[in-house]
């Protein structure tokens, strides 16, 4: 049997219906994902808008969960070197609380995302080029994210084969899908920068939405399809055209500096693009609102240290700029990072990725926490 077919089971079973921390069956809330782990005791003090906590995944680096359109199932990307998964491979959760590989080992992957009708999951792999993981970038000269042009984006059945969906010269990953059910966005290089594209569900039909220097990427829909949040790089005022130039020399090497990013919102026919954040560092995985009225993003603005490490997740008001701090993350062994935040599609539930809890450093597990 393929790998890719093994469950593989990551998850301390409780009970088929996962119980919550209260005894009192009545008052138990209904659990999202089966198998999921109650951890209330890891809500943080001030992270008062989640009721309950569960956590999903444990063990290696578990990050990016997105929602099935049912709100029944995620798909996830993994890595974990103590099973030999060395770099990120996609998985999705399965009615009996274990993890299964839908990715086939090949290369690396990154960014799933169901389709509507929970058969299929769309992710990015470079699975065309390499065999086993590519080569990690230099640090040396400060923190850079690979961009490789081998990426190209898969759709795979559940219990069935995967087949390309987007190709081309360059980079096609990041790949999301409208609540609406009709059209994916994703990041490309194949104008010549990071740009966002959007096509129908087979692939086709393609559309350009942004064209402006800078990383745009990470792009999410709203809930009537109408609008999108990214983000994008953030250039200094009076040194834009210095600091465009070296982000082009640096993509040039399939490299980006992704340390000073802001959040911006454009309508799906590429007009009225609008920043959001003025908050400078980093700030990523934005993601709207039920209600889309305010946004949901990672960012590390509020850490003084340098180089900012304390990613904790916010809110902001798509009209007022007013800004909440959702969670309150401040450990130590490096146990600083919230992120890739997804609200269920029945508004109830948040998915998002975090290091907290008992776990060694740089683990990160993804957890569920029931919205209030």
């Amino acid at each position: 049997m393929s790998a890719s077919l093994l469950p593989i089971i990551f998850l301390s079973l409780i009970s088929p219906d996962c119980s919550t921390l209260d005894d009192d069956r009545a008052q138990q809330p209904d659990c999202p994902i089966s198998g999921a782990v109650p951890v209330d005791h890891l809500i943080g003090k001030g992270e008062t808008h989640f009721a309950h906590l569960w956590q999903v995944t444990s063990g290696g680096e578990n990050a990016e969960a997105y929602w099935s359109f049912e709100g029944d199932r995620l798909c996830l990307q993994v890595s974990n070197p103590s099973m030999g998964w060395n770099c990120d491979r996609i998985t999705v959760t399965m009615p009996d609380g274990s993890l299964e590989q839908i990715s086939n080992g090949k290369g690396v992957t990154t960014c799933s995302y169901f389709l509507p009708g929970g058969k299929n999951v769309i992710f990015a792999s470079t699975r065309s080029a390499h065999n086993t993981c590519p080569p990690r970038p230099d640090h040396s000269k400060g923190y850079v994210w690979p961009i490789h042009d081998s990426y190209e984006i898969y759709v795979h059945t559940l219990g069935g084969g995967t087949l390309p969906l987007i190709t081309g010269a360059g980079y096609d990953a990041e790949a999301t899908v409208s609540p609406m059910g009709d059209r994916i966005v994703f990041t490309s290089t194949r104008s010549g920068d990071l740009e966002l594209w959007t096509c129908d569900l087979e692939g086709k039909n393609l559309f350009q939405v942004t064209d402006e220097p800078g990383y745009d990427g990470g792009a999410f829909f709203s809930h009537d399809g109408k609008q999108l949040v990214f983000r994008t790089t953030a250039f200094t005022p009076g040194k834009r055209a210095e600091e465009a130039s070296a982000y082009k020399k640096l993509l040039s090497k399939g490299l980006v500096r992704p340390s000073h990013m802001e959040i911006y919102t454009i309508n799906v026919n590429g007009k009225q693009r609008r920043q959001l954040t003025h908050l400078g560092k980093a700030n990523f995985a934005p993601s709207f609102f039920p209600d889309d009225k305010r946004v949901i993003f990672s960012s590390n603005h509020h850490d003084p240290k340098r180089p900012a490490m304390n990613f904790d997740l916010f809110a902001i008001d798509v009209k007022s700029g007013e800004l909440e701090q959702i969670t309150t993350l401040n450990g130590e062994r490096g146990k600083q990072f919230d992120g890739f935040p997804l609200f269920s599609p029945d508004g109830k539930y948040l998915a998002f990725s975090s290091n907290r809890g008992d776990g060694p450093a740089g683990e990160t597990n993804v957890f569920i926490a029931l919205w209030r």
